[in-house]
């Protein structure tokens, strides 16, 4: 077992607020079509069962006229909900890997920036900015309303940057303004990978690296729980879908689990 990280042995003060589920006349009704957009990709629409988009951006408290970043898009599902929704009166930053980090595109293989470039109609408002070892300015500073990053904080502990990725994001926001992460849920009966590894991370560890940085916790959600997830894979998180790194093998088996178990939180900046 690989040494404990101080922060996953800290003892918490807090009492963490669990949304109630969204009440069905609450929807918004710009953030349904957007979802439900055709262009959007099929393989998208596909995971939207698991990921459960409306309800977790009405969790953040997304609204039309806000300014938003969102931090390492991937492939872009978020972005295909996003850039419509906020195309007419908000301002969307994305903050991708600059090109030396070890999560950046081979050159010539920027398949999101190539995304963008194909579709200026529905991308071309989208302000890009970087994320990654030495590049925190994910936008100006005191300017934004709400940051979201879904399942990369992992990879920021990886490598090493995670603290100052999250002292970044609270420049960025105005006071009063929401950070949102969402990530795969390590078990609290072992202790936290300082590398995390297997691409789990704690909640209790998550929570303290955000206070470290200055936020508050606002609340956590239920809406990506997965009991089926044991955490406990040959090839970590990647072994469940979408990734299924052990390809054929017990592929039917992991398929029924389904994707991980992922915590969803809410932080604030203080406002004083």
């Amino acid at each position: 077992m690989k040494t404990a990280s101080p922060l996953a042995v800290a003892t918490f003060g807090f009492v963490l607020a669990v949304a109630p589920a969204l009440e069905a006349g609450a929807a918004d009704a710009a953030l349904q079509s957007a979802i439900a957009n055709a262009q959007r990709n099929p393989k998208f629409v596909q995971r939207d069962a698991a990921r459960h988009p409306q309800e977790e951006l009405e969790f953040f408290g997304l609204r039309p006229d806000m300014t938003v970043v969102e931090v390492s898009p991937g492939g872009g599902y978020w972005t295909e909900i996003l850039a419509p929704y906020l195309k007419a009166s908000g301002t969307y930053y994305v903050a991708v890997p600059p090109p030396k980090d070890p999560e950046a595109p081979k050159p010539g293989k920027d398949t999101f920036r190539d995304k963008l470039a194909a579709d200026p109609d529905r991308y071309g408002k989208i302000k890009i900015t970087e994320l990654g070892l030495d590049h925190y300015a994910v936008a100006p500073a005191g300017s934004v309303d709400l940051i979201v990053t879904f399942r990369n904080l992992h990879n920021w502990v990886y490598q090493g940057y995670a603290p100052a990725a999250l002292e970044g994001f609270y420049r960025a926001l105005k006071p009063g303004g929401i950070l949102g992460i969402e990530d795969h849920r390590a078990r609290n009966d072992v202790p936290q990978d300082p590398k995390a590894d297997n691409g789990y991370i704690r909640q209790d560890y998550t929570i303290e690296l955000a206070k470290r940085a200055g936020f508050e916790l606002v609340a956590s959600s239920e809406i990506n729980a997965n009991p089926r997830d044991t955490k406990d894979w040959p090839k970590g998180v990647w072994t469940l879908p979408p990734t299924l790194a052990m390809k054929d093998q017990d592929r039917d088996k992991y398929v029924a689990i389904g994707e991980a178990d992922n915590f969803v939180l809410k932080f604030r900046k203080p406002t004083h």
